[in-house]
């Protein structure tokens, strides 16, 4: 690919997702200083139920390991500031409010019961509970000029009860009820906060017509984040978007790419290529643009979870490699061979995919982390650990119908048993040093969580025919 310009002028944000795996500080201070030195301009900061609510909204903090107190969350923001970062908190408002919807005292403030992400528009405790929230976050970054208010995935939107009666009314659209929220939200914000610039998520609005657009009471109001973390995204379509946006007043424009987290909702391991493929792809749309298009800057996403519910995916470790090469695409214009030097040398390693770097003596923070867990993502996406209830032994002789009756050969028990009982060794004794390097760096119900998610439920069939050998051991035949 010939080169393309760089990125324009505008800031570079690596988005933290903290809705899992929440790094330590002491180890997420060491991350923000690695983010500037790979070019970072800012950071993107999704708190959820890791922000340390007070009062009523304590409700919200984390359960499953301690949320980061208020002197660890001015800290980030301290660090952030040293290293000419600057720091934007990142509150849904309206989508995507699981940590919230999921407590049983705010049941009652979902659009529809059985989603957890949405919130009724309709309830006036729910847009104070908003308020609330925002209020909380905004006073404790003290420093910061803008704010994110989320509002992407308004899932089922319309379906519940009260939607359903006021869009019974001729003429009311789905649209102009995400607008109302919206719009009420940000005018909120913008009552209490007159100097602070608002960014939104774009997705509600694409499928919005020029007026609606124009009439939507956002104009002058909102900053649009459009986010595609697509390795092919449609450069034709993503430039249609961005002039339609442009056109009808909303000049003030985000672009949002992926680091990670975008791959597969339970992917372990980053791929490096995807995510420079992505970038190149937003570097085509930068260079398509008309002259009057104003981007901002671009968010790099590191989505942690796909939702509040959904499992861990790529640690951060993983990932920094994949980071740094993004990062670097965009300086350069494309990934080239200075440009992926930049990457090996910054990291002390020598390939940019995480699978296949080796390093030299300097080791970039959680670098043992990602080497081991490359290392058992490979064991546990073995052919003979993955595919061991199909194996000939399994498949031939000890069948749910051979071990209803007890009917098993005691050789081929034997022998299932001890190569169970051999993989089920080698797979903990990696995951305890996995285990064991992952509490370093995150809290130990991570690590915990980590092990059920990932590793568990492939083990279990190993664990079974290993408990039915043993059950079946004092009935087997000899035949």
């Amino acid at each position: 690919m010939d080169t393309l310009p760089a990125w324009p002028k505008g800031k570079k944000l690596v988005h933290l997702d903290l809705k899992g795996a929440p790094p330590r500080i002491d180890y997420l201070h060491k991350l923000i200083g690695i983010f500037s030195s790979l070019g970072a301009d800012g950071l993107l900061v999704e708190y959820e139920d890791m922000f340390p609510y007070e009062g009523e909204l304590k409700v919200l903090q984390s359960t499953q390991h301690p949320p980061y107190s208020r002197e660890e969350v001015l800290s980030i923001q301290e660090v952030a500031k040293s290293q000419g970062l600057e720091v934007i908190p990142l509150v849904q408002t309206f989508g995507h409010m699981e940590f919230v919807l999921k407590h049983k005292s705010l049941w009652g403030l979902r659009e529809v019961g059985h989603c957890l992400g949405t919130l009724n528009p309709h309830r006036e405790e729910g847009v104070r509970l908003v308020e609330e929230m925002l209020r909380q976050v905004v006073e404790l970054h003290p420093g910061s000029t803008s704010l994110h208010i989320g509002a992407d995935e308004v899932y089922l939107l319309g379906e519940g009860e009260e939607s359903r009666r006021w869009l019974s009314t001729p003429g009311r659209t789905v649209q102009q009820l995400f607008l109302s929220h919206v719009t009420r939200v940000a005018k909120g914000v913008r009552e209490a906060w007159p100097n602070l610039n608002m960014i939104m998520w774009d997705d509600m609005l694409r499928g919005m017509d020029h007026d609606t657009l124009k009439g939507s009471g956002l104009v002058g109001l909102v900053q649009l984040m459009l986010w595609d973390y697509n390795p092919t995204l449609d450069v034709k379509n993503t430039v249609y978007l961005l002039e339609r946006y442009s056109g009808a007043g909303l000049s003030e424009l985000w672009a949002a790419s992926s680091f990670k987290g975008s791959t597969n909702v339970h992917t372990c391991v980053t791929s490096t290529q995807r995510h420079v493929d992505n970038h190149l792809q937003w570097l085509q749309v930068a260079a398509a643009l008309p002259e009057g298009i104003h981007m901002l800057g671009i968010a790099l996403t590191g989505w942690q979870r796909y939702d509040h519910l959904s499992v861990l995916c790529e640690l951060l470790p993983l990932a920094l490699p994949s980071l740094a090469s993004s990062l670097q695409t965009l300086t350069h214009g494309q990934f080239s061979p200075e440009a992926q030097s930049r990457v090996t040398k910054s990291l002390g390693i020598s390939s940019v995919e995480v699978e296949t770097m080796e390093s030299d003596s300097v080791l970039f923070p959680g670098r043992r982390l990602a080497e081991l867990v490359v290392e058992l993502t490979a064991i546990l996406q073995s052919e003979e650990l993955c595919h061991f209830e199909d194996n000939m032994f399994v498949r031939g002789w000890f069948t749910p119908y051979h071990r209803q009756r007890k009917s098993v050969s005691p050789l081929i028990a034997q022998q299932l048993q001890s190569q169970a009982m051999r993989l089920l060794a080698f797979v903990e004794q990696r995951v305890a040093m996995v285990k064991k390097e992952m509490v370093r760096l995150y809290p130990a119900s991570t690590a915990q969580e980590w092990v059920e998610q990932h590793v568990s439920p492939v083990v279990a069939p190993l664990q079974r025919v290993l408990e039915d050998t043993r059950a079946n051991w004092s009935f087997i035949l000899c035949i």
